[in-house]
């Protein structure tokens, strides 16, 4: 895969909906910034983003203090090519990339930082303030300092937990990675695109393969064929995926029961909907929301 391939589809991956939906309520829980970056980008990754850190945005301002930010980007591109991995930058604040990988390619990083893992202390930000003396930032060392103390401290335990929601994440998003490049090389019928968007319309339904061919205006054996041969999988097997990975989401938040959720995706059984789950995803619902962050 070229360079060019992997920005394309970190791309396609940064405007989905999945993606942008993930973005919000991430910012909305830790009050971080997030982003979706290529394996070679030379911008500073959360500019003008939600959460960006105020002070990093006044070190940004000057190119030689730029140019610092910009380092620690690259220890991250150069580090986190398998595991998650954290970098800690002059000014002492912590930064983690997480890998997207389609396959044994690497195709870009899930990224948020700009926080302390520990509270900073005033002798530290006078050891700073001396060496960025020479390097003359854009604003005044009063503005500068106050935006330090104002950086959001994350413990160590909390810091675990939001590295391990990304991991989670950043499994998915390869798994959609995958399935933008097979969309590529190998474009699906219009038929089964609009079959696709049907079910994910009415998934929660008690969906027909019938219905189905009839809503996109064809017999049941030719869609039947047709839709198989595109996907690789049977009707039935597709419309249990887009239900599990739909259910997946809501384990994500704890006031909804596992029966609640079964019934949200469209499930009529409890007992139907734990073993769709389980020969999915590998383990029961109960397991795997127990192995998310949140719980």
């Amino acid at each position: 895969m070229t360079s060019s391939n992997g920005k394309n589809i970190i791309d396609a991956l940064t405007s989905s909906k999945l993606y942008q939906d993930y973005c919000r309520a991430f910012n909305d829980i830790t009050g971080l910034p997030l982003t979706l970056r290529p394996v070679e980008s030379w911008q500073l990754p959360y500019h003008g983003k939600r959460n960006e850190n105020a002070y990093c945005a006044m070190m940004a301002l000057k190119s030689s203090t730029c140019a610092s930010c910009l380092q620690t980007q690259q220890r991250l591109s150069e580090t986190a090519t398998q595991t998650p991995q954290t970098v800690t930058c002059g000014s002492g604040l912590s930064e983690t990339a997480v890998p997207i990988r389609l396959g044994e390619k690497l195709v870009g990083f899930l990224q948020t930082g700009q926080v302390f893992r520990r509270k900073p202390s005033a002798a530290q930000f006078s050891r700073l303030a001396k060496q960025m003396l020479h390097l003359g930032p854009a604003v005044g060392a009063a503005d500068l300092k106050q935006a330090y103390f104002q950086t959001k401290v994350v413990s160590p335990k909390s810091h675990e937990a939001v590295v391990r929601m990304l991991s989670v994440f950043a499994q998915h998003l390869s798994l959609v990675s995958n399935q933008l490049v097979v969309r590529q090389e190998h474009p699906e019928p219009p038929m089964v695109t609009r079959a696709k968007e049907f079910i994910n319309e009415h998934q929660a339904e008690d969906l027909s393969l019938t219905e189905v061919a009839h809503a996109v205006n064809t017999s049941t054996f030719y869609f039947c064929k047709v839709f198989k041969k595109a996907t690789g999988i049977n009707f039935t097997d597709y419309v249990s995926r887009v239900r599990i990975e739909k259910a997946k989401n809501l384990a994500l938040n704890p006031n909804l029961r596992i029966s609640e959720i079964a019934f949200e995706v469209g499930f009529q059984s409890l007992t139907h909907f734990n073993r769709v789950f389980k020969k999915i995803t590998g383990m029961s619902p109960t397991h795997y929301r127990a192995q998310l962050p949140a719980g």
